[in-house]
């Protein structure tokens, strides 16, 4: 697609066919732009950048390198989810990089909620470039930019999801998606045969479970944040508000109070759910959960995730709250 801004007899996107329609011209175009170069992509398993891969890897296959980085601060089963679908499944040329001790490094006693996002994103640009200098022949970088990305950013420019990447390393732009909206997104997602799990995945900020860890994170908390979000979750799909709920996830604040585990005093964490729908994500209202499942899944994080002896319900809405903690 040339230019940014989209074409005002476009058609939206909303099933198969026009999807499939999308896809064939993408392909076409992508072959154009490309030939037979090789182009890298940052992979992050979000619906943005797994849309992306797929539209590639069908339009290009080995041609595409992709890296994924793990930083230790993704969901539980994401990493393995990413491997599973574009290595084993899409026969992807995948580069899988194990970076969860460089980043929790890094991050160790730093509480300050802006400075833990400026080392995470820098930190994954400096992963990210060690990378790209391994490989030869790369002449195009992927990105995930959606049409918001360039509304937000007053059609000037496309979003860049690898900004801050050194003048050296001076790859041309692929942007197949960029003037899609979301829910197009999704619906090409599905054509392309990408699982639910992936393509229905939730907005994810992009440092992380490292701002619903709030503070210093510590590796023992950041992991019952993980089992903590994963049953949240799982109850959430079971129960039918997966697909109701526009955003859903826990928080374990820096803070421990006093329980009583196993007929012992106990001082551990407590975990707040946080479960909000909006439209534009300027305001939220919160999303009434029926008590019988609230508590079941208290029930769970209870039981099953060590250090935690409380669940909390966060009843704010935006504003006079955000929608993350920190």
């Amino acid at each position: 697609m040339t230019g940014n801004v989209r074409p005002e007899n476009m058609a939206r996107i909303t099933d198969k066919k026009l999807a499939d329609a999308f896809i064939e011209e993408q392909i076409k175009e992508l072959r154009a732009q490309i030939g037979d170069g090789k182009v890298l992509l940052a992979l992050s398993g979000g619906v943005d950048s797994s849309v992306v891969a797929a539209l590639l890897i069908k339009a290009i296959g080995k041609q595409l390198v992709c890296v994924h980085v793990n930083h230790g601060l993704l969901r539980k089963g994401e990493p393995e989810q990413v491997v599973e679908v574009f290595r084993n499944q899409m026969n992807a040329n995948l580069i899988y990089v194990d970076a969860v001790d460089r980043f929790l490094n890094k991050l160790e006693n730093v509480s300050d909620p802006e400075k833990k996002r400026k080392i995470i994103g820098a930190e994954f640009i400096r992963v990210f470039e060690e990378e790209a200098r391994k490989l030869e022949g790369i002449k195009f970088l992927a990105q995930g930019t959606i049409y918001p990305d360039i509304l937000e950013s007053d059609g000037v420019k496309s979003h860049h999801n690898v900004g801050g990447l050194p003048e050296d390393l001076d790859f041309e732009l692929v942007e197949p998606i960029k003037l899609l909206f979301k829910d197009e997104v999704r619906v090409v997602g599905k054509a392309l045969g990408l699982p639910d799990g992936m393509v229905y995945r939730q907005p994810f900020p992009g440092p992380g479970l490292g701002v619903r860890c709030t503070g210093a994170i510590t590796r023992d908390r950041l992991e019952a944040l993980r089992e903590a979000d994963a049953i949240l979750r799982d109850e959430f799909a079971k129960n039918g508000l997966a697909k109701k709920v526009w955003q859903y996830f826990t928080v374990i604040p820096d803070f421990k109070s006093t329980g009583v585990k196993d007929g012992k005093r106990s001082f551990d964490w407590p975990v707040v759910i946080r479960a909000v729908n909006t439209k534009d994500a300027m305001t939220a209202t919160v999303e009434e959960i029926p008590y019988e499942i609230l508590n079941k899944i208290t029930n769970r994080i209870l039981s099953e995730v060590k250090g935690v002896n409380r669940v909390l319900y966060d009843l704010s809405p935006k504003p006079s709250a955000t929608i993350e903690w920190e």
